[in-house]
């Protein structure tokens, strides 16, 4: 297994996309080596990543799209981690955001993943940091992930990313006082996109406004105007986030605060794998004829019948 892993590695490391997709697939699904492979990551810190967010609808695909069009003309190689909504009956990836980006479905300069969110909070996949890291294992100049927009509570991405785009659109110019808490505690870059609707001038005369209280006397976060489908604004947009990219992330404490939690979790499930669930089951079951039965009761007893590691 372990020659097999490194075998795997050295491939993705070489740029071979096939053997990206399959370190991706032991990680996301947690098959037998995945651990090997995340232990043995390295040069992750070479790729820079990009995190574009926003409300449904407001044409964050789209805006994928015509960067990957600006970006592969200067050369660069980019992975795309497109966060799809799940299906509610078996937890898969919808797959919109690959019909957006046919373009690029052969092109030895991208490589594009989708992933559901299998039910996780905050628009991202429970495996997104591991899937991100094993991505900047391969020879990317910017690896992309594109997040499920649910809203406020949409900020893990700050922690992964080292420039977040939030994407509006002009319809939201109305809702813009109850987001921007959110959004101003995420964004390095705002772009308002269809900006050739009714309304778009009114969101970014608001959000310009936004930026300039939160800045102070410090740098103000760019607003700039987008209409993906004619990739108008996208050379000033992709200028922005590469400004962003090269100083390096401005969410420092966000990223700790990921990390601590995710960190938190690896242990607690490792803590907890020998716990025999049928064992469990089978307690919980006699348990249950009792009339005077407590779950947290006998979460606590049955607790106490395991040993750790």
């Amino acid at each position: 297994m372990q020659d097999k892993i490194k075998d795997l590695l050295e491939r993705i490391k070489e740029g071979q996309f096939g053997a990206l997709a399959r370190g991706i697939t032991l990680v996301e699904n947690s098959l037998p080596g995945y651990k090997d492979l995340l232990k043995n990551l390295s040069g992750t810190g070479s790729a820079r990543v990009l995190g574009i967010t926003g409300p449904p609808g407001a044409g964050k695909s789209t805006l994928v799209n015509a960067l990957l069009h600006h970006w592969v003309k200067q050369g660069k190689k980019i992975a795309v981690i497109a966060v799809d909504p799940s299906s509610p009956f078996n937890y898969g990836a919808l797959l919109g955001d690959r019909i957006r980006m046919a373009d690029f479905y052969n092109n030895e300069q991208v490589y594009i993943r989708s992933l559901a969110t299998r039910g996780a909070l905050g628009g991202l996949n429970p495996k997104i940091i591991e899937i991100t890291d094993v991505a900047k294992h391969a020879p990317f100049d910017i690896v992309l992930v594109e997040t499920v927009g649910v809203g406020q509570t949409e900020v893990e991405i700050a922690g992964i990313a080292d420039c977040t785009v939030v994407t509006l659109v002009p319809e939201a110019g109305d809702a813009i006082q109850t987001m921007k808490a959110g959004i101003l505690e995420i964004a390095d870059v705002f772009a308002v996109n269809k900006s050739d609707r009714a309304d778009a001038e009114k969101l970014y005369q608001n959000l310009k406004i936004l930026v300039h209280e939160k800045a102070g006397m410090g740098e103000e976060i760019p607003v700039l105007k987008t209409v993906a489908t004619e990739r108008t604004g996208i050379e000033e947009l992709a200028h922005a986030v590469e400004r962003q990219l090269a100083a390096g992330s401005t969410q420092p404490e966000k990223r700790l605060h990921l990390l601590a939690e995710k960190s938190w979790q690896l242990i607690v499930t490792d803590l907890l794998k020998g716990i025999d669930t049928r064992a469990l089951k089978a307690a919980l079951a006699e348990e249950l004829k009792k009339e005077d039965f407590n779950l947290y009761a006998f979460a606590e007893e049955f607790s106490q019948t395991i040993s750790l590691k």
